[in-house]
């Protein structure tokens, strides 16, 4: 007599097949789909960012600090004092590196990634056949590049997250035609990098929350004992993350918020999932397995690559402050380990420092914009304007970057947080809960230093964030109804007609403001047609 099993191995369980859909949702597009529409959108976004990238022609706002620092750190590995002119370009360029810096190191208030990165920006662009290094499209190559990575992991990320080619795209096409997303993306400062960083070390958790899940549906469908299994395996995605943390607060310390939230929320996954497939008393499985391992992963790679990021200043010897320690250990401690320790004691006391300075800074800039204006677009930034444009036909032509998001991605990004924060009440959605988390970290720690000066390129690190609770809500609005098949049509129906009309409202939007956001010429009437309010032109001085 035969038996046969009631499962071949061809046909899983209906208890495995429940794990893989609750775990893993099927993506119905196929997945070269996905990567053309993803690349589309870059290019697109490219094409933004890269057409008349050396306008204004010369350095303005902050790039008279980042551009400079990156060249001392690309030619001396440490940033060097400036002269405060030449700043046209073509003076800056005939000078030369050796007569726009002085002999000294210089006190800067930022760790190096984002100057590295604008460094080696330059250094590609004059690689071109057409680059010439020290220029303005020269010193703006990293961030025009970073700025189209940005939008091309994002559309993957929500590819990922909304398991839609077409939510993905949309997510990524909402932040190519974000004003201050693009205006950053056009600057050498480091804001932009600071976003990219963190966006990638995000979306590396988010791809290893899916690995790990998928390792677990696996072990389901091959008879696994899922109620008590342990390690499922290096996390590789993760360790990414780390690597990606740690050169965005080597950008930027303000990524330290992040790096605590999504640390917290990865581990948070990892316990979700255990719960899911009925393990029980599993808290110091978890903690040995799982969180243990997520800190050193996360936080501790994150801690070595931003020290490398100073390898620079540690390796040289006329950084500032590089000699702050020399002579001041104790005779018992070996020569060969003194000077190591003396310039981490030195650079220890340089971020003492660099903390003394953020702890006590004012300032009476006419654009300071406290936190709480960051959502409502009040107060952005003038990196540039010139009210007396030559090549102007009707004589009377302005050119400006104003550095503001686009008013209806942002105005309508509180609806759809709203939209986020009930989804997540009420069913514990992860994906509702991970953007919320994401808006909470990079928003909310900055409420506490009231006193300091606060500009709103500050939330650019929200944005990504921003855009996915909007695909989000537009993914509820559109999928509304699907449970129930007599009202499903005109649900969806509706959910498509409000989808259509955002996206034809952004695009408007940025089109229209498009001309002060890029120094085009334009009169000056049709530009103070653009400046909806007066705080955008004059800043809280005006």
């Amino acid at each position: 007599m035969t038996t046969t099993a009631p499962f071949s191995e061809a046909e899983p369980s209906p208890r495995s097949a429940r794990i893989r859909a609750r775990f893993l949702p099927v993506n119905p597009a196929p997945r070269w789909l996905g990567w053309l529409g993803a690349f589309a959108v870059a290019l697109f976004a490219g094409a933004l960012r890269f057409f008349n990238l050396g306008q204004p022609d010369r350095i303005y706002f902050d790039e008279t600090y980042y551009a400079k620092d990156a060249f001392g750190l690309w030619n001396f590995g440490y940033e060097h004092e400036t002269v405060e002119e030449p700043v046209e370009a073509d003076d800056l360029l005939a000078q030369g590196y050796q007569d726009i810096f002085t002999g000294a190191g210089d006190f800067i208030v930022h760790p190096p990634v984002g100057k590295w990165m604008i460094a080696l920006g330059d250094w590609l662009w004059s690689l071109l056949p057409f680059g010439t290094t020290m220029t303005p499209e020269a010193w703006r190559f990293a961030s025009a590049v970073a700025g189209v990575l940005s939008v091309l992991i994002l559309v993957r990320l929500a590819t990922r997250m909304t398991r839609s080619v077409l939510l993905g795209c949309t997510a990524g096409l909402i932040m190519a035609l974000d004003g201050l997303h693009f205006t950053l993306s056009r600057i050498a400062m480091v804001d932009i990098f600071l976003t990219l960083w963190i966006l990638a070390g995000f979306a590396c958790l988010v791809i290893d929350r899916d690995s790990t899940r998928e390792r677990m549906a696996r072990l389901a469908e091959a008879g696994g004992d899922l109620a008590s299994v342990g390690w499922l395996g290096m996390r590789w995605w993760r360790l990414a993350a780390g690597l990606c943390f740690g050169l965005a607060v080597g950008t930027k310390w303000s990524a330290l918020f992040f790096i605590a939230a999504f640390g917290l929320l990865t581990v948070a996954w990892d316990y979700g999932a255990r719960s899911s497939v009925g393990q029980r008393g599993f808290f110091w499985r978890w903690l040995g397995i799982d969180a243990i391992p997520a800190f050193v992963q996360t936080v501790v790679v994150a801690g070595v690559v931003y020290l490398v990021s100073w390898s620079g200043w540690l390796f040289t010897r006329g950084g500032y402050n590089r000699d702050f320690a020399d002579g001041m250990l104790p005779e018992w401690v070996p020569g060969l380990l003194r000077e190591p320790v003396e310039a981490l004691w030195s650079l220890v006391d340089y971020h003492q420092r660099m903390m003394t300075f953020h702890t006590d800074l004012t300032s009476d800039h006419a654009y300071i914009s406290a936190p709480w204006e960051w959502l409502v677009m009040r107060t952005p930034v003038m990196f540039h304007y010139n009210g007396e444009v030559a090549s102007c036909d009707t004589g009377d032509c302005v050119t400006s970057v104003v550095s503001i998001g686009t008013p209806v991605i942002w105005w309508s990004s509180l609806l759809a947080l709203t939209v986020m924060l009930g989804w997540w009440v009420t069913f514990r959605d992860w994906r509702a809960g991970a953007v919320l988390l994401a808006v909470a970290a990079g928003w909310l720690p900055w409420f506490a230093y009231p006193d300091r000066p606060m500009f709103l390129f500050y939330a650019a690190p929200l944005l990504p964030f921003l855009v996915l609770a909007i695909v989000l809500a537009l993914g509820l609005a559109m999928g509304a109804g699907e449970d129930s098949p007599r009202f499903a049509p005109y649900t969806r129906a509706v959910g498509g007609i409000v989808y259509g009309v955002v996206l034809l409202l952004i695009v408007a939007n940025f089109a229209y403001f498009y001309p002060v956001l890029s120094a085009y010429p334009i009169d000056e009437g049709m530009w103070r047609e653009r400046m909806w309010f007066d705080v955008w032109i004059y800043g809280n001085g005006g």
